[in-house]
């Protein structure tokens, strides 16, 4: 490939790109009408010249036919009076309007033919005309519906989702923590306060158990003194009153727990 060859393609590869990127689908579709219609007006106009045409040549044909005919008669009168040259004069006249009315009769055949097919090229253009008006409308609207796709693509393109929502999930997975820190605090602070309940029991139990050992004590020991002889009274008298300062003292005590 010559390097002229090579300089014309790029040219032309950057002539289309350029042409591809200024082309609005929209104004294209309107300037196809718009071409159509003048292709329409050009072969209305052409099938008015045809019809006209083939008109005057009919014209032609059948003054020429009719000058034919004319002639013919002239003929016969002409033998009928005896006069034969001016029969074959006559004649004469009669072949020449009759080659010319066959050529005209042609012209005219050929002219009816080209004057049906312009109509039929006109009726089926008026046809694809009214399909194209119909088809631009819809290519239009979806045209519009998608620059309106595209630009929303482009506009959720341009937003970064992603990133709120990793910060959205991490405040989640932050939620969530806290909830099973306070879960777990509570669940500590509710067996420590049992515990603590359970030691107050026990603690208690004991005071309760060395009270009543005590009583069941001093019960032994009063039940002893009175079975003693009435000599011993005085020595049990004695006992108690030494017994009684320390147990006030005990409940003193009992009763600051």
């Amino acid at each position: 490939m010559g390097l002229f060859d090579r300089i014309t393609r790029v040219v032309r590869a950057n002539i289309n790109d350029l042409v591809n990127k200024a082309e609005d689908p929209e104004k294209i579709l309107d300037q196809s009408i718009l071409d159509m219609q003048e292709d329409l007006v050009q072969l209305r106009q052409a099938v008015a010249s045809s019809i006209a045409s083939q008109k005057r040549t009919q014209t032609q044909y059948t003054q020429a036919e009719s000058q034919a005919n004319q002639w013919e008669a002239r003929a016969k009168l002409a033998l009928q009076k005896g006069d034969e040259n001016l029969a074959r004069e006559a004649l004469t006249r009669k072949k020449s309007y009759a080659e010319t009315a066959a050529t005209l009769k042609a012209s005219v055949d050929q002219q009816t033919a080209q004057v049906e097919t312009i109509k039929r090229n006109l009726t089926a253009l008026e046809t694809k005309i009214a399909e194209a008006r119909t088809k631009k409308d819809m290519l239009k609207a979806r045209i519009t519906a998608a620059k309106a796709q595209e630009q929303l693509n482009n506009t959720i393109g341009s937003l970064n989702t992603s990133s709120s929502i990793g910060t959205f999930e991490r405040m989640e997975e932050k939620v969530l923590q806290m909830e099973a820190r306070a879960g777990a605090a509570a669940e500590l602070s509710a067996g420590s306060g049992l515990e603590q309940e359970f030691l107050k029991l026990e603690a208690g139990g004991g005071v309760d158990d060395d009270l009543a050992a005590l009583k069941a004590q001093m019960s032994l020991g009063s039940g002893a003194t009175g079975s003693l002889p009435a000599a011993g009274q005085t020595s049990s008298t004695t006992t108690n009153a030494a017994i009684d300062p320390e147990l006030e003292e005990l409940r003193s005590q009992l009763n600051k727990m």
